[in-house]
C-alpha cells in the first residue's frame, strides 16, 4: 500500500501544467475534450479551438507521455495542450494517453482550475450505440457531478442519465471535481465506437453552444465529415491501442460492420 502511494505522488511529482501565456483568469468555464470513444470530445474540442480562434496558453509536460512531439506550420507543440482566454479554457490532445497517466493528470489539472477559481467544468465525449449507422442526429445526454445541475440542463432539454456506469478520464475528471467541489457535467453524445464521428462532435456542440451561448458554426463538421474521419483514424488507433479495456467490455455490440 505505501508503495501505491509513493508510486502516486512520484507521477504527480513529475506532471507540470507549464503556462505559455500570463492571464489573468476570470472565472472560467472549462471544456475536457481527450480522446475517448469515436473521438467525439477530442474532434468537437479541436473545432472548437480553430473556430473561436483560442491561443494556446499551456502545456502538460511529463515522462509518463511517449516521446511524441507535434508539428504545426512549422511550429514545434506538446501533444497535450491547453487553450483559451480569461473566460474559456479548453484541453485536449493529439495522441492517445496512457492509462498510467490519467489519474495524476486529472488530478493535477482540477487542482490547477480550483487555483483559477474556474466556474465549472463540461467534459464532451461519446458513447457507442450498436445502430449508430441508423441514427441522423445522435442525442447528446449529460451526466452531472451533482443532481442539483441537472435543473439546469433541463433548460436546454438535455436528458440527464439516471442509472448505469461511466468510465474512462471523463469519469475521473467528475470525481475529482467532485471530490474538490468544483461544478462539473460530462456531455456525451451517441457515436461509433472504432471509427471517428464527427457528427457526434457536432451535437456536442450544439449544446455547449445553448449552454454557453458560443453560437460555434458546426456546418464544416458535417461538410467536411470524411476528411476529418481520415485525418483521426490513427487518433482512434492509438486510442485503442493505449486503452482497450475501455473498449473490450462493449465489443459484442459494434455495428456488424465494424466488427
Amino acid at each position: 500500500m505505501l508503495k501505491c502511494d509513493s508510486e502516486q505522488l512520484m507521477s504527480e511529482e513529475v506532471l507540470e501544467i507549464v503556462m505559455k501565456k500570463d492571464i489573468k483568469f476570470d472565472e472560467p468555464v472549462v471544456i475536457e475534450g481527450f480522446p475517448d470513444v469515436g473521438l467525439a470530445g477530442a474532434i468537437a474540442s479541436m473545432h472548437l479551438i480553430e473556430s473561436l480562434k483560442l491561443e494556446e496558453i499551456a502545456y502538460i509536460e511529463t515522462p509518463l507521455l511517449p516521446p511524441i512531439m507535434v508539428v504545426h506550420n512549422g511550429e514545434l507543440l506538446h501533444p497535450v495542450r491547453i487553450y483559451g482566454n480569461e473566460r474559456l479554457i479548453v484541453l485536449t490532445s493529439e495522441i492517445a494517453l496512457p492509462l498510467t497517466v490519467l489519474n495524476p493528470l486529472v488530478k493535477k489539472v482540477v487542482e490547477w482550475l480550483k487555483g483559477l477559481n474556474a466556474k465549472m467544468l463540461i467534459a464532451l465525449t461519446g458513447f457507442p450505440v450498436e445502430n449508430r449507422l441508423e441514427i441522423e442526429k445522435p442525442e447528446v445526454y449529460a451526466v452531472v457531478s451533482k443532481k442539483e445541475y441537472a435543473e439546469t440542463l433541463s433548460k436546454y432539454k438535455i436528458e440527464v442519465l439516471q442509472e448505469g456506469f461511466i468510465s474512462g478520464i471523463y469519469a475521473l475528471f467528475l470525481k475529482e471535481c467532485l471530490k474538490a467541489g468544483l461544478p462539473a457535467i460530462a456531455l456525451v453524445a451517441q457515436s461509433f465506437l472504432k471509427y471517428p464521428d464527427p457528427g457526434a462532435a457536432a451535437e456536442l456542440l450544439n449544446s455547449l453552444n445553448s449552454i454557453l451561448s458560443l453560437n460555434v458554426d458546426i456546418k464544416p463538421l458535417l461538410e467536411n465529415a470524411e476528411e476529418i474521419r481520415l485525418k483521426a483514424r490513427d487518433l482512434l488507433r492509438q486510442t485503442e491501442r493505449v486503452a482497450p479495456s475501455a473498449y473490450r467490455n462493449v465489443e459484442g455490440e459494434l455495428p456488424l460492420m465494424y466488427r
